[in-house]
């Protein structure tokens, strides 16, 4: 599944519950749905509150930059 446009509502709900685990990465995400980074973020900006999306894109860079290898 390359497109995100072709996920079913419920592979949407499990992706974004893992990219909102601060103890599953991108790798992971893509290893089990086959979208890469750049897509995850897409879905969870189109389908997050735009707070919640700010929110979540902060914390996941200050963890970044705080950890080697994080999400």
């Amino acid at each position: 599944m390359n497109n995100i446009d072709d996920l079913p509502p419920e592979h949407v709900s499990e992706i974004i519950q893992m990219a909102l685990s601060d103890h599953i990465s991108f790798s992971h995400i893509q290893a089990e749905y086959g979208i890469n980074d750049k897509q995850v973020k897409t879905l969870m900006r189109d389908t997050l509150k735009s707070g919640s999306y700010r929110a979540w894109r902060k914390r996941v860079r200050d963890f970044g930059d705080r950890r080697e290898t994080y999400k």
